[in-house]
């Protein structure tokens, strides 16, 4: 479960409206027949028109600057485990959504409990992603895909009788080039815009930096995790603890769903192979026999070439050398996107 946070963004190349990102989110009803349609739903309503989630969040802004963030996006990536684990369910996902919304809610530090109903979102559950720029498939096949263009660009030449050439050569180069490419889908080379296959379902959720009451500031992006500060002499609690958020929210798939999380799908794994890639590793090779296996399978299916598997539990002090492959291996896959763990 990987979930992340993320402010409107307020350059001059975006609205101060929530329209653009509703629209945005909209992408995949597009000509879909209506029955067949996802729509945005919240707490308690299961269909709420896209017109009035620009209207609510639009209009809940009171006494915010022209530079502050209306509003947050949430998005809920689930493992492809996860999803199988769930039969990809649209229902149990909604259901997921509301409990983790009172995560959400629970995880801001103020003096009087913020309720869930206090918070007014939106959110969305989307089945599909395509390849972007940044994918590990995208990048690996790019030299491919630019000679193809090049010579794509010489075809186009040669028939016009601006260059000499053999189209039916060309040709040949081309489809070569096409089958050498290292990630295809039905014998055709990945590209931009491609759909992604397997489950690739994931719950976008538009939050509005103010509650309900159009009153208090709940800002998910504080950097105060649970603090208190002076306000017109009096001290006050704020923060918002994300650590908390996250543990939380994948703790609440566990229990609804009697998930049973391995090591390296956890929050706390990541956190600490971010902290101390040498007890994370270690921590790995001390899992039971049986959890091992499955710690590396899933990294295996994620992307990740791990360096000698071979090695022995006992040997708590592990070579550095295989760290700092390891470190390498996971960073390379996680850059590219492939990590689904």
């Amino acid at each position: 479960m990987y979930i992340s946070i993320t402010k409107q963004h307020l350059d001059t190349t975006f609205s101060q409206s929530s329209g653009d990102f509703v629209s945005y989110l909209e992408k995949e009803n597009e000509d879909k027949a209506l029955e067949l349609q996802e729509h945005f739903f919240d707490q308690h309503n299961d269909r709420v028109p896209p017109e009035q989630v620009i209207k609510d969040i639009d209009g809940n802004t009171a006494k915010l600057k022209q530079r502050d963030p209306k509003f947050y996006s949430l998005t809920i990536n689930p493992s492809q485990s996860e999803l199988n684990h769930i039969g990809n369910d649209p229902e149990k996902l909604r259901h997921y959504v509301r409990e983790t919304m009172k995560n959400y809610a629970d995880a801001f530090y103020r003096d009087s409990p913020v309720s869930v109903d206090s918070i007014k979102y939106y959110a969305k559950i989307e089945y599909e992603r395509h390849y972007k720029g940044y994918d590990k498939a995208i990048k690996e096949n790019q030299p491919f895909r630019a000679k193809i263009v090049k010579l794509e660009h010489d075809l186009v030449k040669i028939r016009n009788g601006e260059l000499k050439g053999n189209t039916k050569i060309i040709e040949r180069e081309i489809e070569t080039l096409n089958n050498k490419a290292p990630h295809q889908i039905d014998g055709k080379m990945i590209e931009q815009g491609m759909k992604k296959q397997g489950l690739q379902t994931h719950i976008h959720i538009i939050v509005s930096r103010k509650d309900s009451s159009n009153t208090l500031s709940l800002s998910p992006g504080s950097s105060h995790k649970a603090s208190e500060a002076l306000l017109n002499g009096k001290p006050v609690k704020r923060g918002f603890d994300r650590d908390a958020f996250f543990e939380n929210a994948e703790k609440t798939f566990d229990r609804l769903f009697k998930y049973d999380r391995n090591f390296v799908e956890s929050y706390t794994a990541r956190k600490l192979y971010h902290k101390n890639t040498r007890l994370y590793f270690s921590h790995l090779m001390k899992l039971p026999t049986n959890e091992r296996s499955a710690a590396f399978k899933l990294l295996g299916k994620a992307g990740v070439k791990l360096p000698m598997l071979n090695i022995p539990t006992n040997q708590v002090q592990l070579a550095i050398k295989t760290i700092k492959q390891f470190r390498k291996a996971l960073d390379k896959a996680r850059d590219a996107g492939s990590i689904g763990i």
